[in-house]
């Protein structure tokens, strides 16, 4: 920050202007005050040993350990202290060995961090800076988020946009980012307010939240899928104007069915996905981009041929950094705070692995932010 001292192992406390409301994100109408020792003092500590997860072998759930060194970060051009990290569907998967996301070992986990550069040898960026990370490989072929410390390539890292604060930043994070990138992509190909309803799976999800928030912030009739009755009061609250259940997309279906929806954002895939595709609208678009219900596609060609509708798909891992910055923007411009407000809550880094075996189970709402101290 400038003008701010040299800092490091800091302490975060926050300093709420008068007359704001005390929730678990800070917005961005409230300082953060930084506190603690010197840099060199901070280069000092990485050189020792610090908390964190790592997964050392294949089909290995991480482990928690006090005993990280800076070896264990990998390759990179910045060195930073990680003050925020977010628990992602992929993040669970490789903390409880369920799934293979991971592209190396050992590794450090978490696909979304963000932090205070403690040095650098990249012009791009000088001790102090505020930057984030969210995919790119971080925590899957490099490790990530779950640590005090990181160290990544300067090409995966972005300056923190101003409006935005670390925690925000997390609770944005993959699934509010990913959703922007879907909701301009349906736009890009032409679904408007006017056209009718757009259909939201997975709403319960970080990605489906978001996209229902940021869908019914722009003017669009929302229709939120889930498998948990209890949640439509919440996913009203998001902006949903309806509530359906998945139970009436998650049995096989015609090739073609009545017309229903003029888009839609997919996080589970499957057969939920294969009857979305069914039911669109003629010239209808689904920006598809998760796999949570399963990978395999059960359909025809027929909505594609027949009506003309668009499958579309959103690489939130790799995408051209113009998108990156475009959707970054969006968000830090016009953020979606209510749903903030109601999805996420913050949990230290040390109880990841527990919340990860829920969040697998269908059992944690919204986003988990982590406080990495």
């Amino acid at each position: 920050m400038p003008g701010d001292k040299p800092l490091a192992d800091r302490r975060i406390r926050r300093q709420i202007k008068s007359g704001s409301r005390s929730h678990g994100l800070w917005p961005p109408n409230r300082a953060i005050v930084l506190e603690g020792e010197d840099r060199k003092g901070l280069t000092r500590a990485v050189k020792t040993r610090f908390g964190g997860y790592l997964v050392r072998k294949p089909d290995e759930p991480a482990v928690w350990t006090e005993e990280l060194v800076e070896g264990e970060l990998g390759a990179g051009d910045v060195l930073l202290r990680v003050r925020y990290s977010a628990l992602n569907y992929k993040d669970a998967l490789a903390l409880t060995a369920r799934g293979r996301v991971l592209r190396t070992f050992p590794v450090i986990p978490g696909i979304d961090l963000a932090g205070e550069v403690v040095s650098s040898e990249d012009p791009r960026f000088a001790a102090g800076d505020r930057v984030f990370a969210t995919g790119m490989g971080v925590g899957e072929e490099h490790s990530g988020g779950f640590a005090q410390y990181a160290r990544l390539p300067a090409t995966k890292l972005q300056a923190l946009p101003p409006g935005l604060n670390f925690q925000t930043a997390m609770g944005l994070g993959t699934a509010g980012f990913t959703a922007m990138l879907a909701v301009f992509a349906l736009e890009d190909h032409g679904v408007r307010p006017t056209q009718g309803e757009v259909l939201v799976t997975g709403a319960g999800g970080g990605v489906g939240g978001f996209a229902i928030a940021l869908l019914a912030g722009r003017g669009f009739a929302v229709t939120a899928v889930t498998g948990r009755p209890a949640q439509a009061g919440y996913l009203r609250e998001l902006g949903a104007a309806k509530v359906l259940d998945r139970s009436e997309l998650a049995k096989p279906g015609k090739p073609l069915a009545s017309e229903r929806w003029q888009g839609s954002v997919d996080s589970v895939g499957g057969i939920i996905l294969a009857n979305v595709l069914a039911a669109m609208k003629r010239g209808g678009s689904v920006a598809a981009c998760g796999n949570a219900g399963g990978a395999e596609l059960p359909t025809s060609v027929f909505p594609f041929i027949l009506r003309g509708v668009n499958l579309l798909g959103i690489d939130s891992v790799h995408c051209p950094a113009s998108s990156r910055a475009r959707a970054w923007q969006a968000l830090a411009e016009t953020p979606p705070g209510a749903a903030l407000e109601a999805m996420c809550r913050t949990e230290p880094l040390a109880r990841a692995s527990a919340l990860a075996a829920d969040l697998l189970e269908g059992k944690v709402r919204g986003r988990v932010v982590l406080a990495v101290e």
